[in-house]
């Protein structure tokens, strides 16, 4: 009788790609947490990503999706029809795509087959769980490593098998010290066994503008952090790339800052990584309340350049002049 081998060699595993509903952020078939504190705009961020998906458009960096997909939004903490619907409305997201498990008899939780098989029959290419220590079991130690671990694993394995993006909203500890990697509430292997981590901060000047950046990124570099508006009067409207010190937020603007300061601060977020459309640039500070006259004025006062390319305006933040000593 043969004795069965319990080992495989690499040479026989066929490669693969790794799928991305947003590189470098949240790939196809992993786990992803997207973390930060209380009222930061986790939740607002993740609805206007899952809205992109279900149109099939643009993502915050400008990348065009191949193709809309549908959307699995359980959220535990807001009611679906007078918070979470509205809010997808407002991102412009067509809600056919969008389900929900209605849990009002039995709570929904990691262990519970609802989750797998409505992924399965809704052909759902992004699951989004806010926050997700609310889907714990009610006997769930989420500071046992080994509990933790196996029903991380077998969410990876479920996101494998349907090619799901599974992104996990989660709070943070109130501790101000240390690695935000370790901040997130429960133990360190949940961030472990996910392949993207990322956070959601404030600015610490103007409480309007929050950037998303990665804190761990194990499957391609890390890239710049994305900027977004979360105006009371005008809603939400992302930035774009910007670069940030990922140790201490950027500081911007004042929260009495004028409309031309704000719009100086905005453009410098807006092209410190890129150029950006100026058609583009016009349309997202319209959002935000800036007008095109006032964003013009203050391209010429900070010296914009602007530059035309395959039939598109582009404009360009030159470097600044390095200061010379003189002896």
């Amino acid at each position: 009788m043969e004795n069965k081998q319990d080992y495989k060699v690499y040479a026989t595993v066929e490669k693969q790609e790794v799928k991305w509903l947003w590189y470098p952020y949240i790939p196809y078939g992993k786990l992803t947490i997207l973390q930060g504190d209380p009222g930061d705009g986790k939740s607002t961020f993740m609805i206007n990503i899952a809205a992109s998906l279900t149109r099939g458009s643009k993502l915050p960096d400008g990348k065009k999706l191949r193709q809309a997909g549908n959307v699995i939004y359980q959220g535990a903490e807001d009611n679906v029809g007078d918070t979470i619907r509205p809010r997808l409305e407002a991102a412009g997201a067509d809600c056919s795509r969008v389900a929900f498990i209605d849990d009002t008899d039995k709570a929904l939780t990691f262990t519970d087959d609802r989750l797998e098989k409505a992924i399965e029959s809704f052909d759902a290419k992004l699951l989004v769980l806010d926050p997700f220590q609310a889907f714990m079991p009610s006997n769930a130690d989420m500071q046992n490593a080994s509990h933790i671990r196996s029903i991380m694993r077998k969410w990876r394995k479920v996101a494998e098998k349907n090619e799901c993006a599974v992104v996990m909203i989660g709070h943070m500890t109130k501790s101000s010290g240390g690695k935000r990697l370790y901040r997130g509430l429960g133990s360190i292997d949940i961030a472990a066994i996910c392949r993207s981590v990322l956070m959601i901060s404030k600015d610490e000047k103007n409480p309007e503008i929050r950037y998303m950046y990665q804190v761990k990124s194990n499957l391609a570099p890390e890239s710049n952090a994305v900027g977004f508006v979360m105006n009371p009067d005008k809603g939400f409207q992302w930035i774009g790339k910007c670069n940030i010190d990922k140790r201490a937020e950027a500081v911007v603007c004042s929260k009495k800052a004028t409309k031309k300061e704000k719009a100086s601060e905005y453009l410098r977020i807006m092209l410190s990584v890129e150029d950006v459309p100026s058609a583009e640039i016009i349309r997202r500070m319209d959002r935000i309340g800036i007008k095109e006259r006032t964003i013009r004025t203050v391209q010429k006062e900070i010296g914009i350049e602007a530059y035309r390319k395959q039939g598109i305006w582009y404009w360009h933040m030159p470097e600044p002049e390095e200061e010379v000593d003189e002896e």
